[in-house]
């Protein structure tokens, strides 16, 4: 699902409260409209627009009471900072994709339990809730880390325009693209838009040229 479509749809705080109370247990109509106090109608126009965005389903009990219950398990990522606003929404992979080789900089050292005895199960849920601790803290301390070095760039830069851009296009000198049209590429930037800011870097004695190849001066 398309991240701002996401935002649009969870900026709403009855949506919000609805999927809180569906986490915990299916809910019907009435349910819903007294736990957050407010008309059915207006319950059922916000599991409509839940259920539209495929976050929720219904099934219909033997007593014909329609039940609503989350239906998907996804993740909405939101970063803020001086230097850039984004939002991303991932679904969780395949349970046999190799972590070990997509995440080299990541220690991941819970096994599947790969059984369904309960006290196996059990023990891996703690696991994999302390993993998700400490990933939470690791991406903030990331998160902050990236704003602190982009602090230092942009005073060493001294440039008035994007200096995430600058910043990004110092990085991909320093991993190896030396071309307008590789450093383009890696940063799906127009070409013509790179060439003028290594040139102004340049001016400014951070990067230098041979023909066309540029690296960090």
């Amino acid at each position: 699902m398309d991240s701002a479509v996401l935002l649009d749809l969870l900026g709403n705080e009855n949506r919000r409260r609805i999927l809180r109370l569906l986490s915990h247990k299916p809910c019907y109509v009435t349910e819903i409209s007294e736990y957050l106090g407010v008309s059915p109608k207006a319950v059922i126009d916000h599991l409509r627009k839940l259920e539209d965005a495929g976050l929720i389903e219904s099934r219909t009990d033997d007593q014909r009471r329609k039940y609503f219950h989350i239906s998907r398990n996804l993740r909405l990522e939101v970063n803020v900072s001086p230097y850039g606003f984004g939002a991303k929404s991932a679904y969780p992979p395949s349970p046999s994709l190799d972590m070990a080789g997509r995440c080299p900089h990541v220690t991941l050292e819970v096994e599947n339990a790969g059984t369904d005895d309960v006290s196996e199960l059990a023990r891996e849920l703690g696991k994999l809730e302390e993993l998700d601790n400490e990933l939470s803290l690791a991406q903030r301390w990331v998160q902050g880390r990236i704003t602190d070095v982009l602090d230092r760039l942009n005073d060493r830069l001294g440039v008035d325009a994007d200096s995430r851009f600058y910043a990004e296009i110092l990085a991909a000198l320093a991993n190896g693209s030396n071309t307008v049209r590789g450093i383009a590429k890696e940063l799906n930037a127009d070409p013509a838009v790179v060439d003028s800011a290594l040139h102004h870097l340049a001016e400014g004695g951070l990067v230098a040229h041979n023909g066309d190849r540029w690296r960090i001066d």
